[in-house]
């Protein structure tokens, strides 16, 4: 069934700075951050984080990308800037650059200039230009649980404004913060209708799919034309636990076309090859099928999810680069 010719692309590749992580390790939530983000990986990736993990470097995961066939990743920074008090972040968009500028044509940024209302809108706006314009940023991310507002919260219309002017797409985390010190209301599913209701042209790729809130997230796809579900992380859970997964991307594909379904990582990079065969080979079972009405998974479709449906939002020629 596994078709190796299609494009391949992951949205959500986080690099994290060396140096800035062994500086902020005397911070008691740096502890705190790291038991929550061992939660995450017990799900999503089937371990805990007491052994050896890939560096979250860039050529770390260059290797992995060629070991499963992954043409693009689209790199991006890690904020968390709370772990530390609002001190510094896990790594920045200069860091990024970095570290992809010996990969042209396989690594691409992912911007993040938030948190957006902490650090004030004309900052984290002309750092958006500034990425997008001359540092050729594909997409950027909204990170609302480390800021001081959820996602619908009025302060943050002037950056939508100028991302529709940009003409560049949001990733978004959407459904429970999964670390501390940050809360959950700022990115639930719902938070999404208004700002789309008033910006329906804002391209939104939710991460995560919204999880615990998957069904709700749906729907508002099936509301909002511009609204788009990626399996980001969460691919690693369905990967392990396959009929949750069958289930969510089953309600999806009747609520939404299948080309607003995307991949992304998020992930430790040794996983990278795990997630990415799921989605080569993925197929919803007969009985599911019969009982629930969840419609067969073509290979067009999973052409679409595994890169040409991100491309197509990151403006990206869908050419693999990985024979």
């Amino acid at each position: 069934m596994a078709n190796n010719d299609h494009f391949v692309a992951l949205s959500e590749c986080h690099f994290m700075n060396p140096v800035t992580m062994a500086e902020i390790s005397y911070y008691p939530n740096t502890e705190r951050w790291w038991a929550s983000v061992d939660g995450v990986m017990r799900a999503w990736s089937g371990r805990d984080l007491s052994g050896e993990w890939p560096h979250p470097i860039a050529s770390e995961l260059i290797k992995y990308m060629d070991e499963a066939g992954v043409d693009v990743c689209f790199a991006l920074r890690e904020g968390m800037m709370d772990i530390s008090g609002h001190t510094v972040s896990l790594s920045t968009n200069a860091f990024m650059l970095q570290q992809i500028e010996p990969y042209p044509d396989r690594m691409y940024l992912e911007a993040m200039v938030g948190p957006i209302i902490r650090r004030g809108l004309d900052h984290a706006i002309w750092e958006l230009e500034h990425l997008v314009k001359e540092c050729n940023a594909k997409l950027c991310k909204v990170y609302q649980p480390e800021d001081d507002g959820p996602l619908d919260d009025r302060r943050m219309w002037p950056f939508y404004e100028k991302a529709c002017e940009l003409d560049i797409a949001l990733t978004v985390h959407t459904g429970m913060s999964y670390v501390v010190p940050q809360p959950n209301a700022h990115t639930m599913p719902n938070t999404l209708d208004r700002v789309l209701l008033d910006f329906p042209e804002l391209k939104m790729i939710a991460y995560h799919m919204g999880w615990p809130n998957t069904e709700e997230l749906i729907g508002l796809a099936g509301k909002h034309q511009n609204l788009y579900l990626s399996m980001s992380g969460i691919a690693g859970w369905y990967e392990r636990s396959r009929y949750r997964g069958y289930h969510a991307i089953g309600t999806a594909l009747q609520w939404v076309d299948p080309s607003k379904i995307v991949m992304g990582l998020d992930l430790p990079f040794d996983d990278t090859k795990r997630v990415v065969d799921w989605a080569r080979n993925l197929q919803i079972p007969e009985e599911l099928q019969k009982n629930y009405g969840y419609p067969e998974i073509t290979d067009e479709m999973r052409a679409g999810f595994l890169g040409l449906n991100l491309a197509r939002l990151a403006k990206i020629e869908p050419t693999k680069r990985v024979k």
